[in-house]
């Protein structure tokens, strides 16, 4: 049989992964040993790899992360930091996804509290996930924008889709009272459905306080608070240290 009509077929099928690698095939005399179900096993892993690959470098594309390169492999654990290697493990199964789950981090500034959130994150990616990252001041400037163009509840819809949102920086500054009712709104579309991080410099039992109402601050810190992982990152500012290293 010839190859080439095969070759077409195989790229008419959208299994160009797999074209490649039964021409690849065709060149190595240690393949051509294998038996029939070998070689067809490694053709369907190559599609399967490639089209894994391309779903990941979709997904981090739409989650547009901070830190795009953070990941769980290189997460730094000195014991300065005091972080739990154990339940960042745990964390790296995404279980929290599945179960709808929140993730708190909190530390002061500098301890590398954005890179923790966005390698979580795109673990989440890898695993299937689909990820939005957001620095909350730029969030709600986004919120204020929507609900100028009559685009609002558009907006809320499609964040509500994301399996994991990211709310970056949150606590920086005292939000306003439609900051606070956005942020709710935001909360409770995704309460038992999906999975929030939030990254903030103000420990979790400031967070009331620092909402000032005090129904809206109930409501938002429940929602965030009450089925949370809470990882407390300590030790001085990993800036300062880069600083002080390149000098």
């Amino acid at each position: 049989m010839l190859n080439e009509p095969t070759l077409e077929k195989l790229q008419s099928l959208k299994l160009s992964a797999m074209a490649t690698a039964w021409t690849e095939q065709q060149k190595s005399p240690e393949v051509a040993k294998l038996g029939f179900d070998e070689r067809f096993g490694l053709l369907v892993d190559a599609e399967w790899l490639h089209r894994e690959n391309v779903r990941l470098d979709r997904y981090l594309r739409e989650a547009r992360l901070r830190l795009s390169s953070a990941s769980i492999e290189d997460i730094d654990f000195a014991p300065r930091r005091e972080l739990d290697k154990p339940v960042i493990r745990q964390l790296a199964s995404c279980r929290w996804v599945h179960e709808h789950q929140n993730v708190a981090v909190t530390g002061a500034t500098g301890t590398g509290k954005t890179y923790l959130a966005c390698a979580l994150a795109q673990q989440a990616c890898r695993k299937g996930f689909r990820v939005l990252y957001r620095r909350v001041p730029r969030l709600f400037e986004e919120l204020l924008l929507a609900h100028a163009a009559g685009t609002y509840s558009r907006l809320l819809t499609r964040f509500a889709r994301f399996d994991v949102l990211v709310l970056d920086d949150w606590g920086l500054a005292v939000p306003s009272d439609q900051e606070r009712r956005d942020l709710l709104e935001i909360l409770e579309d995704r309460y038992g459905n999906r999975s929030t991080i939030i990254t903030s410099q103000l420990p979790p039992a400031k967070w009331h306080d620092h909402l000032g109402d005090p129904t809206i601050a109930d409501a938002i810190c429940d929602r965030v608070l009450h089925n949370s992982h809470r990882l407390v990152l300590k030790g001085p500012s990993r800036r300062k240290e880069e600083i002080t290293a390149e000098k």
